[in-house]
This record gives C-alpha cells, sequence and structure tokens, in this order.
C-alpha cells in the first residue's frame, strides 16, 4: 500500500473471534481497527456516523444479523468491502449478493486470514 492506512470495524458477537480478529489485523501494516463490536446494536452509535474501508462481520448474531448492519450502510451511501467471519456457511451465497470479498468460515487459521487480508 501507499503508507494509507484503511479502517476497519469489527461486528461479531464472540468475544474471542473479535480478540483473535483484531490480534491478526494488527499483523498488518494497512490496517487501523476503529471499534469492534459484540452485536449490530452495539455497533449503531458508530455506525451511525463511521464509514469503515473494511467491515470484518459475523452474520448470526443476537436480535439482529450482519446483513442488517450492512442494510444501515447501505441505506447511508457507505459501501465498505465486507469479509464475512462465521461458522455457517449456508449464508455464503447471501454474502456474494451482497459483494463480499471473502467469507471465512471459523475456525479459520493465519494462514487463511492472511490470504483475505493481504
Amino acid at each position: 500500500m501507499s503508507g494509507a492506512l484503511l479502517s476497519a470495524m469489527i461486528v461479531d458477537d464472540e468475544p474471542i473471534a473479535r480478540q483473535r480478529i483484531r490480534r491478526l489485523l494488527a499483523r498488518e501494516a494497512d490496517f487501523h481497527v476503529i471499534g469492534d463490536f459484540g452485536s449490530v446494536a452495539e455497533c449503531e452509535p458508530m455506525e451511525a456516523r463511521a464509514a469503515p474501508d473494511l467491515l470484518l462481520l459475523d452474520v448470526r448474531m443476537p436480535e439482529r444479523n450482519g446483513f442488517d448492519l450492512l442494510a444501515s450502510f447501505e441505506a447511508r451511501g457507505v459501501h465498505p468491502f465486507v469479509i464475512f467471519v462465521t461458522a455457517y456457511a449456508e449464508y455464503a451465497v447471501e454474502a456474494f449478493g451482497v459483494e463480499a470479498v471473502d467469507y471465512l468460515l471459523k475456525p479459520f487459521d493465519d494462514e487463511r486470514f492472511a490470504k483475505t487480508s493481504g
């Protein structure tokens, strides 16, 4: 990259998964995490004003799902690159239908993560 940092937001209801993604992103010099959240509702105050370059997003979370969050961004004209990080393979087609750049199935290894973020 040309030295510009890309802003990243993590939304996943599993605290250990968020910590791991944050740790893996820290290895990549081009990314700066602007927030990590355990639910769509927790993310809403930040989502209303943020325009992340990259969104690392779980699909199934309590109350609202990752696709709901994408719809909120879309309504504001914000179109981050999206990498779904989930344990549910059955949403992959829908994810690529919203132009996700990748779909990581949990558990994934560090090498697989590096392929998607590098």
